[in-house]
């Protein structure tokens, strides 16, 4: 079954769109499913994502920000 992540972005942000690239060339060895939530317009995220995104989370554990650490992403889904 895959595993759940949530990818926190801002539209327009290169690094995000880098981030998500990353993450679906990844699929193919791991399953996970991506959910992307865009953080603007919603202050609490604004405050615990805004200056790291994009950010990768599984739960409440965060993975990686900026960008993808393909180690810690295996690390935590193994």
């Amino acid at each position: 079954m895959p595993v759940d992540l949530t990818l926190y972005v801002r539209e327009g942000c290169h690094l995000c769109a880098d981030m998500e690239q990353a993450l679906r060339e990844c699929i193919s060895e791991v399953q996970f499913e991506i959910h992307r939530v865009p953080i603007e317009n919603n202050a609490e995220l604004e405050r615990a994502y805004g200056t790291k995104v994009p950010v990768l989370v599984c739960g409440d554990q965060e993975i990686c920000h900026y960008f993808l650490d393909k180690q810690a992403l295996l690390r935590h889904l193994n």
